[in-house]
This record gives C-alpha cells, structure tokens and sequence, in this order.
C-alpha cells in the first residue's frame, strides 16, 4: 500500500498548501506569485487536490477544464522532502487520469525554466516562452501533454 493517499482540497489545508509554496520559492516559483496562489486557494477550487503522508499535506495539484477537449494542471506543490519518492509521477499519472475524465484530449501546463524537465519526462513540449514571465529570473513556460485515450 502506497504511504501517499490523495484526497479533495479543503479549507482546512490552506496553511498546509501556502507552507508547500513557501518551501518551494524562490526555488520553483517566483515570490510574487504568492498572491496568485492565495487568489486560488481563497476561490475553493473544487478540483484541486491534496497528497497526505504520515497526517502532512506533502503535495497538491489539481486539474480543471478550461473547454472543448483541453484541461489545465493547477499548482503542482511538492514539498522538497517529499522529492525524488515518486511522488511526482504519481500526481503526474492523477492528472492525466483526471483531465481524460473531463473528455480532455490535451492538458496544457504552465512551467518555468525550472520546471520544464520534470513535465517533458512525461512527454510534455514546449510551445512557447516569455523571459522573466512569472517574474524576474523565473521564465514562463507553456506546454502541451497529449494525452492517450
């Protein structure tokens, strides 16, 4: 039995979601993006997900429908201690799953520089860039999973 279990995001995880941001910036994501996340968080996004390890938020992800046969990865958080455990291909394989659930052919994904590697592993590419685009130092990246039906 795996020792991550994957639940829906409740209000009660918003420290436990904002200490995964934190612990992963300026490392992942730029500090300005902090407000975003919280804009995020504070909408009650029925979609997102929470990954529970030993009682702790480890993780969170989530994917929405954004139309016709497109859906799009939200806010993959990683604790760093929870790196390089599989953990990452787990949401990875949640995803996907959950974006053909929602008739999804592709799953675009916003990325940074930092970022762009660990998307590509699953087949993900790249089709566009802006320099410093989430904020200084930390380009934006957007790509495209297709996925398998």
């Amino acid at each position: 039995m795996s020792r991550f279990t994957f639940r829906s995001y409740c209000r009660d995880d918003y420290r436990a979601c904002m200490a995964l941001f934190d612990a992963n910036c300026p490392a992942a994501f730029a500090p300005n993006e902090r407000k975003d996340y919280v804009t995020f968080l504070n909408d009650d996004p029925a979609h997102y997900r929470v990954c529970v390890a030993a009682d702790r938020v480890v993780a969170a992800f989530g994917v929405s429908a954004i139309g016709g046969d497109e859906s799009r990865l939200n806010w993959i958080l990683v604790d760093p201690s929870a790196q390089s455990t599989g953990l990452g291909s787990m949401i990875m394989e949640r995803a996907t799953s959950d974006a053909r659930q929602t008739g999804a052919q592709t799953l675009n994904i916003a990325a940074s520089q930092k970022s762009e590697h660990f998307f590509a592993r699953f087949g993900a590419t790249t089709i566009g860039r802006i320099t410093d685009g989430w904020g200084k130092g930390m380009d934006r990246v957007d790509m495209i999973l297709l996925l398998e039906t």
